[in-house]
Order: C-alpha cells, then structure tokens, then sequence
C-alpha cells in the first residue's frame, strides 16, 4: 500500500458537554496539527498517487471553515461536541467529498483509503481512518 501524508494546522475555540469533560464545559481554545494520510494500493502510470499540491489545497479548503473559529457558533456543529475524534471524522468526510470531486487530480480513483490525524500536543493526538467511500 501506497501514502502520501499533507500535514497543516488549525486553532480553535469550543466547550463541551458533560461532566465528563469538567473544567473543558468551559470555552477554551486548542492548537491542532493536522495530518491527512491518502492510501493506494497501486501509483498512476506517472507514479502519482495524488497530486500533493491539490491535496495540500484540499486539505486547507477543508480547514479554512474552522480555523480561527469558536467551534461552539458554527451551525454545522451545533448540539455536537467537538472532540478531537469527531473532527477527525468531520475532516475526513470533507477530504473524501474532495477525491470522489477528483479535486486532488486525475489519480483521485486509486485512493482507496484516507487517515485524517489531528494532534494536540506531543503527548496527545486522535485520528479516523476509513476507506474512501
């Protein structure tokens, strides 16, 4: 299996519900790095597996709506909690839009899996993968 990873980052504001969650019921912000891993069994025949600057692209257009963002005002997330899990997964959707669109390039086909990872720290990180569907 073939990957190519785009990295970038986001920063956010949001709370959560729960008392699971104690003292992050209250608005915070958090820094997140994010990494989106595209997996093919096999590389077009210029030994592409995507075009890394379309991916990289991609990657932002799916970031630019909640980057800089109070999570907790954004309609698509309203009622949610937005975990580092749950944006994973919501990233993941965006970024699976965007290869069945072919907007990562011709090669767009062969991507038969996505990893979207999100890092909040060294210590900490959260991630979805999924085939692409």
């Amino acid at each position: 299996m073939f990957s190519l990873t785009v990295c970038d980052h986001i920063m956010i504001a949001h709370s959560f519900r729960g008392a699971e969650f104690g003292p992050a019921q209250r608005l915070h912000g958090a820094t997140f790095a994010v990494e989106a891993e595209f997996r093919a069994p096999q590389l077009d025949a210029l030994h592409l597996l995507v075009d890394i600057g379309l991916a990289k692209q991609e990657l932002r257009r799916a970031l630019d709506p909640i980057d800089y963002r109070n999570l907790d005002a954004e309609p698509v997330f309203a009622g949610l909690n937005t975990t580092t899990e749950y944006l994973c997964h919501h990233i993941h959707g965006q970024l699976c839009a965007a290869l069945k669109e072919g907007r990562l390039g011709p090669q767009s086909g062969n991507v038969t899996a996505l990893k979207v990872l999100l890092r909040e720290s060294p210590n900490a990180w959260a991630a979805y993968e999924a085939p692409v569907a």
